[in-house]
């Protein structure tokens, strides 16, 4: 079962490699990362996820001094756009810091070539013709095979790919994240776009093993996100119950019922689960050959949804950045 990204056969799940580095707890040691990315690519892994500010560059490092020894066994994807550097923070994707942010990426990265290369977040600052410009430029020198937005509105990515056709959008889908249904699932549909899903396990929380948040680490972002607070997680936490016995009823974990799920959505639809396991990086990529009734994908969705979650996505200051339609 291959879908296609930028032309390319992939793999429908991909591994997201930003928690090798950053946002979830503290990361592994190095060289149990190596280990997990080897294991990936021997497994069939073939589409690699990451970004210029996962670690603030190491998850890039990671990539070039774990795999790139193998290149040509992936597609690898990578963002620019998001400004994390001491007190400045912000969005700039103006064609020169595109052309920049791109070549240190390569350097990072030692590769000469990323397949496809996002726009990480919409930045309302520069025409849309001005950044997808200094992405056909790349494009036309061979650094990149293709561009793709993260996070964008219907309207501006029909804007961007009448520039020039774009290969990807990668939001955040699950079943209890759903705001790409309110336009871009469409919209991608439509324009022949892949969608490639992040945290398609809803951040772990569908992943049949969180039920105390308060456990984190100090330095998991979860501890910040409203679903995951005290207020809210008691009510989820009880969804979450009624979803891991309908996934037990089934035979299959949790992860892969969520997974199942997200790729029953459209034949243009991947997801790129990320985890610091293993086990799980097997059961992840298992999910694709599974078959999973209508009925239960449809009693999963039903159970777990914009809806019924308690709790907004993205904490306030988070959601300012996020141009992809929002739920009233």
């Amino acid at each position: 079962m291959k879908r296609t990204i930028a032309g390319t056969e992939v793999h429908p799940i991909g591994l997201g490699c930003m928690n090798l580095s950053w946002a979830y707890g503290d990361p592994p040691p190095q060289d149990e990362k190596v280990k997990l990315l080897n294991r990936a690519l021997d497994l069939g892994y073939n589409h690699l996820d990451t970004a210029n500010i996962y670690g603030r560059g190491k998850n890039e490092e990671l990539l070039r001094d774990a795999v790139m020894h193998r290149r040509k066994e992936f597609f690898l994807a990578s963002k620019t756009g998001i400004i994390v550097d001491g007190a400045r923070r912000g969005i700039d994707c103006s064609p020169d810091a595109i052309t920049a942010s791109l070549d240190a990426s390569l350097e990072r990265l030692g590769t000469d070539h990323i397949d496809l290369f996002y726009m990480h977040r919409f930045d309302p600052k520069v025409p849309i013709a001005d950044s997808v410009g200094a992405m056909v430029r790349a494009i036309e020198a061979g650094k990149i095979g293709a561009y793709g937005v993260s996070e964008w509105s219907s309207a501006h990515i029909r804007e961007a790919h009448a520039v020039h056709p774009m290969a990807a959008v990668q939001p955040e889908y699950s079943l209890w994240t759903r705001n790409v249904e309110l336009g871009v699932l469409e919209t991608t549909k439509e324009l022949g776009i892949a969608l490639v899903a992040f945290s398609p396990v809803a951040r772990g929380a569908l992943g049949g093993e969180l039920t105390d948040p308060s456990t984190l680490g100090d330095n998991d972002l979860r501890k910040t996100h409203p679903r995951f607070l005290p207020e809210n997680w008691p009510a989820n936490l009880a969804l979450i119950e009624q979803f891991n016995a309908l996934a037990a009823r089934e035979g299959i974990a949790p992860a892969q019922l969520a997974l199942a799920w997200v790729l029953s959505r459209g034949e243009h639809v991947h997801a790129i689960p990320g985890t610091t396991s293993i086990a799980h990086l097997e059961e992840n990529f298992a999910a694709a050959d599974l078959i999973v009734s209508d009925a239960v994908l449809e009693e999963a969705g039903a159970l777990i949804n914009q809806q019924t979650v308690t709790g907004h996505r993205y904490p306030t200051v988070m959601r300012n950045t996020i141009d992809t339609e929002d739920f009233e």
